[in-house]
């Protein structure tokens, strides 16, 4: 049970947090596999991976992981595909656009903490209507990615706050893990990918399906009024 501190700002994961892309990371990789005369992997197999990115995607389609020979070569493939059409399909999910609008209008920043390269985080923001957010912390941004607290503490200083100030949220074990060796609340959202591990095993000081439900979390505490997380 734990009481969490009003936000300054709250921080989001992309993928599978705020906006649905792994149609166009499906896509992707499966054009890999028809290169090579491979029927397409089904999507119901790669859409939980997609928070996991190039990792998660070759590793549903081909069984191959990163030290493995071979593995490369599909890697580049895939950005190469990906960044050729990465926003053909992708959108944001369902109730963002209020919870963002809501963030706004409570006087409250938001931004983007994400592992996705800075060379397809800066192009697909404007093209899914992310574009005003107010910091974009990519994979590569700092010298560590999620799980480690470096990407969160960069946005946090970006924003000119503490880490403290912020709530950060999830839709993966490696973001819920970040936020709370930044010092950060955490939420994880059960409506995106949420990998392989449950996310009731997170031990996220809350766990929401909907995007309504962080958005009336934020209101009582801003209020006064927030209560214990179940």
């Amino acid at each position: 049970m734990t009481q969490i501190n009003p936000p300054r700002a709250i921080l989001f994961d992309l993928d599978g947090t705020l906006a649905d892309t792994a149609p166009d990371l499906a896509a992707a990789v499966n054009l890999l596999r028809t290169e090579r005369g491979l029927e397409p992997t089904a999507y119901e197999l790669l859409r939980p991976t997609a928070s996991a990115g190039a990792r998660g995607m070759i590793g549903a389609a081909f069984g191959l992981k990163p030290e493995d020979e071979g593995f490369i070569p599909l890697r580049d493939g895939f950005f190469a595909n990906y960044q050729a059409a990465m926003a053909v399909h992708s959108t944001l999910f369902p109730g963002i656009v209020e919870l963002l609008a809501g963030i706004e209008q409570a006087g409250l920043q938001w931004g983007i903490v994400t592992n996705k390269p800075a060379r397809f985080t800066d192009p697909l923001l404007p093209q899914i209507g992310l574009a005003h957010a107010g910091c974009a912390v990519s994979g590569d941004t700092t010298a560590h990615a999620k799980p480690h607290p470096a990407p969160l503490f960069e946005a946090a200083a970006r924003l000119g706050l503490a880490p403290e100030q912020c709530w950060y949220v999830g839709d993966d074990l490696r973001d819920i893990q970040a936020g709370k060796a930044a010092g950060m609340p955490t939420i994880a959202c059960g409506w995106g990918y949420c990998g392989p591990v449950e996310p009731q095993a997170w031990q996220a000081d809350y766990l929401f399906g909907h995007p309504s439900e962080l958005l009336a979390l934020m209101q009582e505490s801003l209020s006064g009024r927030s209560e214990l997380a179940a």
